[in-house]
């Protein structure tokens, strides 16, 4: 897919899309995920119980690199941070006060965390909001973003960044379902092969998005 593709696929508007539903198929294997790490589309039936206590609103930035090998840039959290950490995850975190929006927000964090110029990152809309059992309402912002943007990682926050190919995201047979037990019931997750890391939660399931939203067809088709 090149970078006039990616452009028609991702054209508005798509403001708060919902995510395909993937309960169809075989019942895929047992897995354990961390505590807490699950996810859920937050109008979705499986969000209703994820979670006991008030939501924190947060967004992240979904970085789209163009060029010649389209890729998405995701980054694997430090060890020490207390939510989500050693985790891969798309830059982001939670909405500020004062923040006027949650592409505000993804862009500040994207920022913080990457050293991510806002000025080089072409929005383009949003996808629906997913909910985590840490207790998040995440927004995320598709951005388009140059090949080879310069980058500086905070390093309290992010360990490395590396980029997932668009052909891999595009592939319908890449992710893969799992089960685990959680909160007195069994949820299912997704999770996407990769050698180095272990793409799962809000992650996967963003990406599970994308790819259903780059694979249909224009809206002027």
């Amino acid at each position: 897919m090149n970078e006039a593709d990616i452009r028609r696929r991702l054209a508005g508007p798509h403001p708060g899309r919902e995510a395909p539903d993937p309960k169809d198929g075989p019942t895929p294997p047992v897995a354990t995920p961390p505590a807490g790490t699950m996810a859920a589309p937050a109008a979705s039936d499986d969000a209703l119980d994820l979670i006991d206590r008030p939501l924190v609103d947060a967004a992240v930035l979904v970085p789209i690199l163009l060029g010649p090998a389209p890729s998405v840039l995701l980054t694997k959290r430090t060890a020490h941070l207390s939510s989500h950490a050693g985790q891969v995850s798309f830059p982001g975190g939670r909405i500020d006060p004062g923040d006027a929006s949650p592409e505000e927000a993804a862009l500040r964090e994207a920022q913080e965390e990457v050293g991510l110029d806002p000025l080089l990152v072409e929005l383009v809309g949003r996808l629906g909001a997913y909910v985590t059992g840490t207790g998040y309402r995440i927004t995320p912002v598709l951005g388009l973003l140059p090949p080879d943007p310069p980058l500086l990682l905070s390093p309290h926050e992010v360990e490395a960044v590396f980029c997932l190919p668009l052909a891999v995201v595009l592939d319908p047979s890449a992710p893969q379902r799992r089960r685990a037990h959680n909160r007195g019931r069994w949820r299912e997750f997704w999770v996407w092969p990769h050698p180095d890391h272990y793409i799962w939660g809000a992650t996967a399931a963003i990406l599970v998005h994308l790819a259903h939203l780059l694979r249909e067809p224009p809206a002027n088709a």
